[in-house]
């Protein structure tokens, strides 16, 4: 059965009713937000470029070809105008709101109007797809246009009061590429993954000059690389360290290096990262297809394959086992969605996560392992409770299904329920509670604006706990259960790569009743883990031209200050 969750987004948000703007302009008090509330970091979500005019620029649901933009252009601006100063309207973009500040209650105004005022209704005029566009782009480019918060580049040292805890930033580890994943060992060693294929070791309050040797060779293209980086519960006994990569497909021309395929030419686009499905096909100069012919088959692919490992006393790494590599088949030309997310559970089992690397479909099709949380034992096999196991037309490690590109997964420790974060499409990034067998909707339902996706829900398709528009692109969770911040105890801390901030969620079973942007000009937070001192640990990465961009970053922990 489907779970009858509140459904919440943050507080940007699009009050439609003309007369309803405007007496909330007037001095009435918008309404109160409904629970659980998501509020907007100071400053905006974003925290890279200027604010730019509805439809133009990059990042905020405008663009040319946008079909909100236009929307927006032809049924709303010649009122309220296309910025914060409104027209002879106020503006729809400066987050003052008397009727509802929920998207419920939006598109419910949109729909039906405001009896006695000048606000007509348009579900005649507009489909409901269409009305859901309007409340994204209104909240996407409403963040664009607040002014943004100011990158620090170095923040060690810096002193921040949140509502509940004063603390210090105190950086662990500078000159790192893009870290991805964090993990200690029970020596106190710190393990870092870098996205390039490096394997870091933090020891003695020190990185260690050299990488761990004999790691895999990773695909680095856009999102894909080295990703997450887990440590046996029972390491002290077995020595076992499980990572997480995208590796290159079998047939593939070009080097596996993103470097080096730059400098080969082999890479289109700035940054030499490529666009969002690149890193396929011929390398670039070759000849076009005749026409007529058939295009090639990718040459370049990759996939996220599963390891575990261990590390000698010299640094290497050795001893090397595969638990789950998916079939050739599978491999695509897409750089995106990669997922690769780890956790244990108390029984010993892990879990993990596979995005659909970027195409929906695969997350509702069983046979596939791609767009799934999968649960396997320790060393790779299949555990006899798993959901689908009895199932031959299923793949057998599937735990739950329906999922996009899952980044982050934390066990409740009050309800010992498991939660994840979803990276969503234009908005609808998700924070779902993940139950045994469940379908979380992606290729069918979404909260955020999709092509080929007009249903926000859909029978025997979960509900997400909240979600996020605009985009967030929430990546690593935990929940704090140490005793350095007290006040903190219990809550779900999310980083993000989009907002480029550290989020506190409060719960209460499976609502989320508040939630704080703790910082969000220190650049993208791909990991928040709790270190064996009971401090929160984070990932800080330089904000770059696009969302998978590598660029320098660092690890920093959070010192409580004494007030």
């Amino acid at each position: 059965m489907t779970s009858t969750r509140v459904v919440v987004s943050t507080a940007l948000v699009f009050a439609s009713a003309l007369t309803a703007h405007a007496l909330a302009s007037q001095g009435s008090s918008p309404a109160p937000s409904q629970a659980p509330t998501s509020a907007a970091p100071p400053g905006g979500e974003r925290g890279q470029a200027p604010p730019a005019a509805p439809g133009q620029g990059r990042g905020g649901g405008g663009g040319r070809g946008n079909p909100a933009a236009a929307l927006y252009t032809e049924r709303c601006a010649g009122c309220h105008g296309l910025d914060m100063g409104g027209g002879r309207a106020p503006s729809l973009f400066d987050d003052v709101w008397a009727r509802g500040s929920d998207d419920d209650a939006i598109a419910r105004n949109i729909m039906n109007g405001i009896p006695n005022t000048e606000m007509m209704p348009f579900k005649e005029q507009l489909t409901e797809p269409q009305i859901w566009q309007l409340v994204a782009y209104l909240k996407t480019q409403g963040a664009n246009l607040k002014e943004k918060p100011t990158y620090v580049p170095d923040p060690d040292g810096q002193v921040i009061k949140s509502e509940k805890q004063t603390f210090k930033i105190e950086i662990v580890a500078r000159e790192l590429e893009t870290p991805w994943g964090l993990a200690f060992l029970p020596d106190g060693r710190l393990l870092i993954t870098e996205r390039p294929g490096r394997l870091r070791i933090v020891e003695k309050g020190k990185l260690l000059p050299e990488p761990v040797t004999g790691t895999p060779t990773v695909w680095e293209r856009q999102d894909g690389g080295l990703f997450d980086v887990e440590v046996h519960p029972q390491y002290a006994k077995n020595g076992w360290i499980y990572l997480a990569y995208s590796e290159p497909g079998p047939n593939n021309t070009a080097p596996p290096s993103a470097t080096a395929a730059a400098a080969a030419g082999l890479l289109p686009g700035r940054g030499g990262q490529g666009g969002r499905g690149q890193g396929g096909g011929a390398p670039a100069g070759g000849a076009p297809p005749a026409a007529g012919a058939a295009p090639p088959a990718p040459t370049n692919t990759s996939n996220t394959v599963i390891i575990r490992g261990k590390i000698n006393a010299k640094n290497q790494w050795v001893e090397q086992q595969v638990l789950f590599r998916a079939k050739p088949e599978l491999y695509t030309a897409s750089n995106a969605h990669f997922g690769a997310r780890f956790i244990f559970d108390r029984e010993g089992h892990l879990f993990f996560t596979i995005g659909e690397r970027g195409e929906m479909t695969n997350a509702q099709d069983l046979s596939n392992p791609l767009g799934k949380i999968h649960r396997v034992n320790d060393d790779g096999s299949i555990p006899k409770d798993n959901p689908f196991v009895n199932r031959p037309d299923v793949f057998p490690s599937i735990w739950s299904y329906g999922h996009r590109n899952p980044q982050g997964l934390a066990w409740d420790p009050v309800t010992g329920k498991l939660w994840e974060s979803e990276h969503g499409p234009q908005g609808g990034d998700e924070i779902n509670i993940i139950e045994k067998g469940h379908n979380y909707g992606w290729g069918v339902i979404t909260m955020g604006i999709q092509p080929g996706i007009t249903k926000r829900a859909e029978e025997g398709m979960e509900q997400p706990i909240v979600y996020y528009t605009p985009t967030i692109a929430p990546s690593g969770i935990v929940f704090y259960t140490g005793a350095r911040y007290p006040a903190w105890k219990n809550n779900l801390f999310v980083g993000s790569l989009g907002g480029q901030q550290l989020r506190r969620l409060e719960t209460s079973g499976d609502k989320v009743t508040h939630q704080e942007v703790v910082f969000n000009q220190f650049g993208r937070v791909h990991d928040v883990i709790i270190g064996p001192d009971g401090y929160l640990y984070v990932t800080l990465q330089l904000p770059g031209r696009s969302l998978s961009e590598s660029t320098a970053g660092m690890v920093a922990r959070l010192v409580p200050v004494q007030q």
